[in-house]
């Protein structure tokens, strides 16, 4: 919790407490701490860092079309390429078991992340690289949990979130009605225009992280509002701003989030593995790992700095959407590990070496004894998760909050 905002911490932990999985999501240092002392393959990759069943989803690419992808890369680095799929295989096994599915079934469901992971790795370290560059996993629209997000993003456009964020100002002083941002503290804060002048002014050092033809785009839209949002389960008690834009009139809105980034949970441990943690910005560290796992990304993602701190930019909210836990009942869970496996093969094989993973996977029986210490593994973590959860859970009631602070549902 170091460096956090104090009054969000509790926050934070209410939002762990509600359950094993709300815990792993709020726990990455933990996990970093556990992963780096076992044994590991040192064959280095860019890792999401953070892979779980709910850091993948669905937004819209520079052409508009809306894609499914890993989309959430705060824990980004080099590391050893298996920590992201003991983070993935650990989360279908949670979220299975929130969801009351069978031991059985969250095994299944490792089994087929593993499965998935290695038919593609295999079949792109046989492409030519440009080929490898530009393939895209397909049937997504044909997994059920898929198809939901994607119909969900479509509905999340700038202008439902305009509804959804701002409220009319009728006393702008033009005459014209003006949105601005609703007050709900302390998910939502408006902020006073001495920070909202230092938020807008780290947006000369964000627009030369665009590209030249991105600025163009950027500095047709004008500020109007910013305000200070509470985000997630792992990056709550971080700074996160988002600043309100108008384009071609009220009809066109653009929102971005202005994100703290702290540093990666992993760079104490990586000079130990071989990996390099030396980023000199880490909001350039997230937007470079970004670029480099995903097939496309939002042409507004850039970083900027802000009273010494490094922050990520990127848009809010574009048609944005992600998997639910209840949507992984059943047959989704195994549906979601196969597209799972298949998203982290292509987000390694485009930034690490997709040779040396698949000479370490081998081939007949070997790759059998990886599927099945995967999925051991993901068994124990999450038991270890649970065990974890009541731990917290058994603290926190020992040492209730303070006087007159009521718990805060979790994030939906």
């Amino acid at each position: 919790m170091r460096g956090r905002i104090p009054s969000l911490v509790t926050l934070k932990y209410e939002r762990m407490l509600a359950s094993p999985f709300g815990f792993f999501r709020g726990a990455v240092a933990v996990m970093a701490a556990d992963l780096a002392a076992m044994p590991n393959t040192g064959i280095i990759s860019q890792i999401c860092g953070d892979a779980h069943v709910r850091n993948l989803g669905a937004y819209a690419a520079p052409d508009g079309r809306l894609i499914f992808d890993i989309n959430d890369f705060d824990e980004t680095c080099t590391a050893p390429f298996e920590w992201d799929l003991k983070r993935m295989a650990t989360s279908l096994v949670l979220a299975g078991r929130e969801n009351g599915q069978k031991q059985s079934a969250c095994r299944d469901a490792v089994h087929i992340l593993a499965l998935h992971y290695r038919r593609l790795a295999t079949a792109l370290a046989r492409m030519p690289v440009i080929e490898l560059a530009r393939y895209q996993v397909h049937r997504l629209e044909r997994v059920t949990p898929v198809s939901d997000a994607l119909q969900k993003a479509k509905r999340e456009t700038p202008l439902s979130t305009l509804s959804r964020l701002t409220v009319e100002d009728k006393a702008h002083k033009e005459g014209a009605e003006r949105h601005r941002f609703r007050k709900e503290p302390p998910l939502l804060t408006p902020l006073p225009p001495a920070q909202s002048r230092a938020v807008l002014a780290s947006f000369a050092r964000y627009r030369n992280s665009l590209t030249p033809e991105r600025r163009r785009f950027l500095d047709q839209y004008v500020p109007v509002d910013v305000a200070f949002k509470v985000v997630g389960t792992g990056s709550v008690g971080l700074r996160d701003y988002l600043v309100y834009l108008e384009g071609n009139g009220e009809s066109d809105p653009l929102f971005l989030q202005v994100k703290e980034e702290p540093g990666s949970a992993y760079a104490p441990y990586l000079t130990v593995h071989g990996a390099s943690h030396a980023a000199t910005h880490q909001g350039q560290r997230v937007v470079e790992g970004q670029h480099a796992m995903q097939w496309q990304s939002d042409p507004f993602l850039g970083w900027t700095t802000i009273a010494h701190r490094d922050y990520l930019v990127r848009q809010l909210n574009d048609h944005k959407a992600s998997v639910d836990l209840e949507e992984l009942r059943g047959g989704g869970l195994a549906e979601y590990a196969a597209v799972c496996g298949e998203l982290l093969a292509r987000g390694h094989a485009r930034s690490g070496d997709v040779h040396l993973i698949t000479g370490y996977l081998g081939t007949g029986s070997s790759q059998d004894k990886f599927d099945g210490a995967l999925g051991e593994f993901a068994e124990a973590y999450a038991d270890q998760t649970e065990a974890d959860w009541r731990a917290l859970v058994a603290s926190r009631k020992a040492a209730p909050p303070p006087e007159g602070q009521t718990p805060v549902p979790a994030a939906k």
